[in-house]
Parts: C-alpha cells; sequence; structure tokens
C-alpha cells in the first residue's frame, strides 16, 4: 500500500461565507449585550422606577399643588421629586460612561488579541509551505490556521486567498495585507476630540494607514463607543436641557410668596447690549412688600424702547443703556446689576420683593423666551455651566470673540477614520454672520466638508456634506467672548462640549433648603392701588408648572431624532421608544446572523469534516473488493496446484 499524501478538503466559497457570518455575528452580539444594558439603566417602562415616569409624577403633584399651593407637603413632595429626576439623569449618564470606558477595555483587549492571532496565522504559513515543497503532510498546520482564522473573524471581518506556494493571505476591505508576507499591526487610534478608529501597519514598515472595518467584535465596540452611547447620552442631555427649559420657562412667568428680595439669573455667555438687543413686547417689573402690595412697578416696553413708573412715562433705553435706566426707574425701591454675563436685580428695603410678569397681550420674547426666563432671573432648576445653546445672537448682532484667537475642528468620516484638522481664526469682521462665513469659508473653513448655521434661536449647528457627511468635534479651542467669557464650544455645544450635560442641573438650592420659594402664584396687575397683588391661596403658577410637560418646544438634533418641536411628554415617549427599538433591532440582527451562521457552518463543516457514514460504506466496499480478490486468488492457486501435481 502506498500513501501518496493527506489533503485537507475545504471548499473556499463556503468558508468565505462562514467567515463572513462569524463577524456578522460578532458586531451584533455586541452590541446586542451593551444596547441592552444601555435600555436597562432607565428601568422597567411597566414599573415605577421608570426613568420617564419620575418627571410625570413631579407634574402631577404640580397640578395637586395648584388646588392647595399652601401644602407644604406638596411642595417639599414636588422638590423631591424634581431633584430625582435629576439624580437619576446624572445616575444614568455616569452609568452610560462607565459602559464607554468598558467599551475602551474590550477594544484594546481585542486589538492586543487580533494581533497575536495575526502572527500566529503568519507563522503557520511557513509550515504549510514546507510541507508543500517536501510533499508531506500539511493537514495538521491547515486545520490549527483555519482554527485561527475563524476566531480572527470573531473580530474583524478579514479576506482570506490561497498562496501557490502554500498557506493564505489575509487583507482588510481596502486590501491592506494583515497576514501572508508578513503579520501586519493593528492599533487603537483615539483622543479626547475625536472618535476612535483601527489601524493597520503592514509588516513592511509602511505608515499606518486607518482602516475601515464592516465586521467582529471590534466593529460593534467601535459603533458603541462613537456612535451609539454618545448618541444616547447627547439624547438624555437634551432631554433633560429641555424638560429644565420648559419647567424654568413656568417659573419664571411665576412668582413666590412672599416675593424672593433677590432675583439671580445664570450666565447667557453674554455681553449686556447684545443680551438685550432684539427683544420684543412687554414685560412688567414690580417691587412688592410683605403683603404682596406693589411699592414701584415698571412696566418696559421693548418695542418702544420705552419704561412706564408707576403709570407715569419714565426713561427711555436702547440696549446700551438699559442697565442705567432700569436702575433710575427702581431708584429708591430696588436696583439692578450685570456682571459675569448674569443679570440680577434686589429689592432695596428689607421686606420687599420682586416679582415680574408678562403681558397677557404682547409677552416679552427673544429667541422663544420671556425676559425672566431669557436671564434666568427665577430658574427653578440651575446648571453648573451654559444650559441653553440658544444663544439668541442674530447674524447683525456682535460675535464679541477676539480676533485672531483659533478654534482647531478635527474632521472624521461617519466611520471614525480622520480626514484632516482645521484651525479656523476668529475674523475682524464683528458680526455672527462674520464669523459664521468665516468657519464655512471654502480656503480656511470647514466649507468643503459641511457647513455651520446659526439658526433664529442662535444655535449654532454643524452638518457635514455629502458623500462623506463628516462629522465636527474641537481638537482646541482658544476663543474667549469678553473678558473671561465663554469660549466658542462652551457657548455654543460644540464637540465635547455636550457630553457630560445631563449631569449638570439640580434644583434651585433656595428652593431645596425653603420649599416655600416654589413660585406657585402669579402677580395680578389688575388690582386697585394700595390692594394685594400676590395672594397666598393662588395656584395660578403651580399650574404652569403642571402644564410644563405640554408645552411645545423646539428640539435640537439629537440621537436618532433630527431637529423637531413637539411637547415634552411627547419627545420622553419618542426616546423611551427609540431606546426599546434599538436594543430590539441589534438583537434581531444578532440573531438572524447567528442562523446564518448555523447555516453556513453546518454546509461548511459537510465538505471538511469526515462522513462517518460515508466512510463505512467505503470501508464496506473496500472490504467486498478484497473478498472478491481472495477468491480469485484462491481459484488461481488451486489451479496452478493442480497443473503442478499433473507434472
Amino acid at each position: 500500500v502506498r500513501i501518496r499524501g493527506v489533503e485537507r478538503v475545504t471548499d473556499q466559497y463556503l468558508q468565505k461565507a462562514d467567515l463572513t457570518a462569524v463577524a456578522d455575528l460578532g458586531r451584533w452580539e455586541i452590541l446586542s449585550q451593551y444596547l441592552d444594558r444601555a435600555q436597562g439603566l432607565f428601568g422597567d417602562p411597566s414599573g415605577e422606577g421608570f426613568f420617564f415616569n419620575k418627571l410625570d409624577e413631579a407634574f402631577n403633584t404640580f397640578a395637586a399643588a395648584a388646588d392647595d399651593p399652601s401644602s407644604s407637603l406638596l411642595r417639599s413632595q414636588a422638590v423631591s421629586q424634581m431633584q430625582d429626576f435629576l439624580n437619576d439623569a446624572t445616575r444614568i449618564d455616569k452609568q452610560i460612561e462607565g459602559l464607554q470606558r468598558d467599551v475602551d477595555s474590550r477594544i484594546s483587549a481585542g486589538i492586543d488579541r487580533a494581533n497575536v492571532l495575526l502572527r500566529q496565522i503568519d507563522g503557520l504559513n511557513a509550515d504549510k509551505s514546507r510541507a508543500k515543497l517536501s510533499s508531506g503532510d500539511a493537514a495538521g498546520a491547515e486545520n490549527v490556521q483555519s482554527q485561527l482564522i475563524d476566531e480572527l473573524s470573531q473580530l474583524i471581518d478579514v479576506k482570506v486567498a490561497e498562496r501557490p506556494e502554500g498557506g493564505v493571505t489575509l487583507r482588510t476591505a481596502e486590501g491592506f495585507m494583515l497576514a501572508g508576507e508578513g503579520a501586519a499591526t493593528l492599533k487603537f487610534e483615539s483622543s479626547a476630540s475625536t472618535g476612535g478608529y483601527i489601524s493597520v501597519t503592514t509588516a513592511a514598515g509602511a505608515i499606518a494607514q486607518a482602516t475601515d472595518f464592516a465586521g467582529g467584535e471590534l466593529r460593534g465596540l467601535l459603533d458603541l463607543r462613537d456612535r451609539e452611547l454618545p448618541a444616547l447620552s447627547d439624547q438624555l442631555g437634551e432631554f433633560v436641557s429641555r424638560a429644565a427649559e420648559q419647567l424654568n420657562a413656568a417659573h419664571n412667568a411665576a412668582t413666590a410668596v412672599p416675593a424672593p428680595g433677590t432675583l439671580t439669573g445664570r450666565n447667557t455667555g453674554l455681553d449686556l447690549t447684545t443680551a438685550m438687543t432684539g427683544f420684543t413686547g412687554r414685560t412688567t417689573l414690580a417691587i412688592v412688600n410683605q403683603d404682596g402690595v406693589i411699592q414701584r412697578r415698571v412696566d418696559i416696553d421693548f418695542d418702544a424702547g420705552t419704561m412706564t413708573v408707576d403709570g407715569a412715562a419714565g426713561p427711555g433705553f436702547t440696549p446700551g443703556t438699559f442697565l442705567a435706566s432700569l436702575n433710575t426707574a427702581l431708584t429708591g425701591y430696588g436696583s439692578a446689576n450685570f456682571a459675569g454675563g448674569a443679570l440680577s436685580i434686589n429689592a432695596t428695603a428689607a421686606g420687599n420683593g420682586v416679582a415680574l410678569a408678562q403681558d397677557s397681550a404682547n409677552p416679552s420674547d427673544k429667541a422663544g423666551r420671556g425676559f425672566s426666563h431669557f436671564f434666568g432671573l427665577n430658574d427653578v432648576i440651575r446648571s453648573t455651566g451654559i444650559s441653553t445653546y440658544d444663544s439668541g445672537l442674530a447674524p447683525t448682532d456682535p460675535h464679541g470673540f477676539t480676533p485672531g484667537d483659533e478654534i482647531t475642528f478635527s474632521l472624521a468620516d461617519a466611520n471614525g477614520r480622520p480626514i484632516r484638522d482645521i484651525t479656523v481664526a476668529v475674523p475682524a469682521g464683528g458680526t455672527m454672520a462674520d464669523l459664521v462665513n468665516a468657519l464655512n469659508s471654502t480656503t480656511t473653513g470647514v466649507g468643503f466638508h459641511g457647513q455651520f448655521t446659526l439658526d433664529e434661536r442662535g444655535a449654532l449647528t454643524f452638518a457635514g456634506s455629502p458623500p462623506a457627511y463628516a462629522t465636527l468635534s474641537v481638537a482646541s479651542d482658544e476663543t474667549l467672548r469678553g473678558a473671561g467669557g465663554p469660549s466658542m464650544s462652551q457657548l455654543f455645544g460644540l464637540g465635547a462640549e455636550r457630553e457630560g450635560r445631563a449631569q449638570r442641573y439640580n434644583v434651585d438650592a433656595g428652593v431645596v433648603n425653603d420649599p416655600k420659594k416654589l413660585a406657585f402664584a402669579m402677580l395680578d396687575l389688575s388690582v386697585a392701588a394700595g390692594e394685594s397683588s400676590l395672594r397666598p391661596g393662588d395656584g395660578d403658577g403651580a399650574r404652569l408648572l403642571a402644564g410644563a410637560g405640554d408645552v411645545v418646544g423646539p428640539f435640537a438634533k439629537s440621537g436618532g431624532l433630527g431637529a423637531v418641536s413637539m411637547t415634552l411628554q411627547r419627545y420622553a415617549s419618542e426616546f423611551g421608544g427609540a431606546i426599546g427599538r434599538n436594543a430590539a433591532a441589534a438583537e434581531n440582527r444578532a440573531n438572524g446572523a447567528a442562523a446564518v451562521r448555523t447555516e453556513a457552518q453546518q454546509r461548511r463543516q459537510s465538505v471538511e469534516s469526515v462522513n462517518l457514514d460515508e466512510e463505512l460504506v467505503r470501508l464496506m466496499t473496500y472490504q467486498q473488493a478484497y473478498n472478491a480478490s481472495s477468491r480469485l486468488i484462491n481459484a488461481a492457486r488451486e489451479l496452478y496446484d493442480t497443473l503442478l501435481e499433473m507434472v
């Protein structure tokens, strides 16, 4: 018996189908796993602890307080429920950050394992080549190499081709050599300002090139790190910030009883002249005593640029002289101050308070917010940073940034691969239109890759242009608006500035310490002189707070939702549904990939594996052939014996 060699039987088409299915399964399994964990952070939709139910509980308590505004229990309960909602948002956002750190660790471990596998696969090529040249048995090396390629395909998708001299070559979809002529080295490239990507340095020592793996666990991890989890965090931040906006809008339209002695606004990031430019409509500021009787009333008409003091003509004003005119109107009763981008108003006499009311026929407005709301004078929810990126700036407003200051943008494609960094200098032209034009310049700006737009609320956003649809992050920002003011990225929420937004909000400390400071009443300007304009039993302000979830407002593009206008309740429903849909979609894709992989694997094994039934049939055939040959030999031997006896 001569054994001419042992050959490993394989089908390249079935092998390719199996490896593709393995890569798809690796990608969608990891996505499904993490998205399911992220969905769990928000709680069970049918349970009491569901995140989106917490805000509803606060609205319900406000509605109850509208009928009993003097109830200390309801006030304390409302404050506690608002803070629970914000605390839960902080918890969820921090846990999403924890998932991102976990993903980073998995990526690093996956890259290390892929590099080990590439070296082992490439090393086995030498054994297979030697066996082929010497007509030896390479089946063992081929089996081990095949198993290693299967494991590698769970991490990254690769293209496999047989080498004429024996062994295989592995390449990426773009054609980068991974193994076959030496093992390439994979590296995870990331920075604080950009998304991550995987680079390939070939064995020949070529410059590292960014590559895009379409499948495998590493592809799924990169999707989670740079798209899915940041989008979830961003949408959570958008929801919480708009919830704070709606609650603050209602609270600024009302007042506590007794009225607070001082109202201190938030940092708008603007100088007063710019902040006052663009206001329309009318508002009323009143200094009231402990009994709610108006001591000084100032009606401000932004359209006419006039103030009426206690019914008589008062000082006129421009945006530049507003503060001085208001102080003149308040002389003897109160004063106003503007510092660090924040407006504050206080009553002079002890026991007096400050209250504001919107005009019912022509309310004050700038960028969709009333005078008190724009400056955050009576906010119930405070933020540790810029709370809204609707700056209120119009194209004709001065941008306020120092000319020559620079901001550097990092542009990447949709898969995180870097395109280029672009540094833009603040132009000498002083308007927002000049700044937007400088940012969109095709020579010194980002104009070839996308466009910045300034909407009617003063929000500055970037959108990538086809075909790359570039994403933008901020690598560095040395700009400042005025002396000690916010940077461009802080004022407009560019790049990483939006990260962790949901963690910045808390109920106003004064309200937490004393729930009686909740603005459950509204200033009544229809009363006769000398009568109280604030009543302890007034629950109109509480009704505004209770209805805040039903007010239609703008939401910026975030997560899977584009820029929309809808109620807070509707957005919560859309957001909660999107979380569940994304997790379910990833699970369905994983199940589909698993089914395809099982089918491809079974067909491949039917070719490559030993079929015992087939081998048994062959053994029986060989046995029968042996028996037939044996009888032929016996017959021939008997014939020769007979002939020899005759001789």
